[in-house]
């Protein structure tokens, strides 16, 4: 589905991000992976058996300079992406109350700025010379329905008005949706006490978790021509859990 398509997708190195990397490649596309781990970069690779279609670099998605300057060694040895995949986020699984300033600033530093700076000059790169494209953000259920983690839910509601928003500035060249998945079995679920996780759970419609491949499965869609006429649209994978 992703023949000749080159792709750059953010929080690569594990979890959803890893998973798309892997999906994005078996459907023919290239990509260039982030993470702010270098060495979970290299593992990355690795485990991909150093294919030549995965490149990998290491940033920081929140610290402007550094996107910027990888902005710049995509126009140089990679012109033609046409494919952005903002994953990048973290999870501190707080209450609000107990947030500290320092980590405040954190979860919006990456998990909003570093979606805009992404969005920023990828769609600078194609808006301006014309170019099709496509934009995939990864939102939260959190986002949609609210958060036992005020921050982390402020941060994904945030990325849905930004897609919209981004859809109506890019348009017509650039798609830009949103995935907003449940709860998926990642590293980052780990700060969540085994009760919560089983009483959200138990009110789910399906009762069959769901992995990073699903989550990947969609990404992969949206990103392909299948999804032609979408933009602007949140898709929501949560088993059902909000309609009773």
């Amino acid at each position: 589905m992703l023949k000749n398509r080159k792709i750059i997708v953010t929080g690569a190195a594990s979890g959803i991000g890893k998973e798309v990397v892997k999906q994005c490649l078996h459907e023919g596309a290239s990509v260039i992976a982030c993470d702010i781990n270098e060495h979970s970069l290299y593992d990355l690779k690795r485990s991909m058996d150093d294919r030549s279609d995965l490149h990998t670099y290491q940033l920081d998605v929140s610290n402007y300079e550094e996107v910027a300057k990888f902005f710049v060694y995509v126009e140089a040895e990679h012109s033609d992406v046409d494919g952005l995949v903002n994953n990048a986020g973290i999870y501190l699984a707080k209450n609000i109350l107990d947030y500290q300033v320092d980590e405040i600033d954190k979860v919006l530093d990456i998990n909003v700025k570093g979606f805009i700076y992404f969005s920023q000059m990828f769609g600078k790169k194609l808006f301006q010379s014309h170019r099709k494209g496509v934009i995939i953000n990864m939102s939260s259920v959190s986002g949609m329905e609210g958060s036992s983690d005020a921050i982390y839910g402020l941060s994904k509601a945030a990325i849905l008005g930004l897609t919209k928003s981004c859809a109506v500035n890019f348009s017509p060249y650039i798609r830009v949706n949103a995935v907003a998945p449940t709860m998926v079995k990642t590293s980052m679920m780990a700060a969540i006490p085994d009760w919560r996780k089983e009483d959200y759970l138990s009110h789910q419609l399906i009762d069959k978790p769901v992995l990073p491949e699903d989550v990947a499965d969609t990404v992969v869609f949206l990103l392909s021509d299948k999804a032609k006429h979408y933009t602007g649209a949140t898709f929501d994978i949560n088993n059902g859990i909000y309609l009773r």
